[in-house]
């Protein structure tokens, strides 16, 4: 079953049990991946590839996150609670996030591949760690833990 078809199932399963919050999650992610995909009519192609649909859920995760921090600091804790709510149901269909030491070993590798030796050559570091760990790992996360490697090796 494709990804778009469960988001379908995945719909019709939160109509029939009447969750108006993982409707409306899915809803959301289901419009996006629409939107997407019409860009991508634009540019000759029919459908989305795995990884612009896991974009488009790291996009919408990553959203929430945002909306819970303002939200917090306007003190709003209702809206926390909701967006909290949609961000776990968006985090069901991504890939399970990889653990410090993982994402530590990926970074390592990376290193080495690239040549960098001090904090000054994190940028080399960042573009293909994001890339080889995306969707995988938050981007603050992968950040701190480079600045830490490339800090402990100079």
């Amino acid at each position: 079953m494709s990804f778009k078809d469960q988001i379908t199932e995945d719909i019709k399963a939160a109509m029939k049990a009447q969750d108006k919050t993982r409707l409306a999650a899915v809803r959301g992610i289901k419009k996006v991946l629409l939107e997407k995909e019409v860009e991508a009519r634009g540019q000759g192609r029919n459908q989305l590839s795995e990884a612009e649909e896991l974009e488009v859920l790291v996009q919408q995760a990553k959203q929430r996150r945002d909306s819970i921090e303002q939200y917090t600091q306007a003190g709003r804790m209702d809206l926390v609670d909701e967006e909290a709510q949609e961000l776990a149901i968006i985090e069901e269909y991504l890939p399970q996030p990889l653990s410090d030491a993982e994402i530590s070993e990926v970074i390592a590798g990376i290193v080495q591949q690239v040549g960098a030796t001090a904090p000054k050559d994190m940028g080399k570091v960042m573009g293909p760690a994001m890339q080889a760990l995306k969707g995988r790992a938050d981007g603050k996360k992968v950040q701190e833990l480079v600045k830490t490697y490339l800090a402990s090796q100079s």
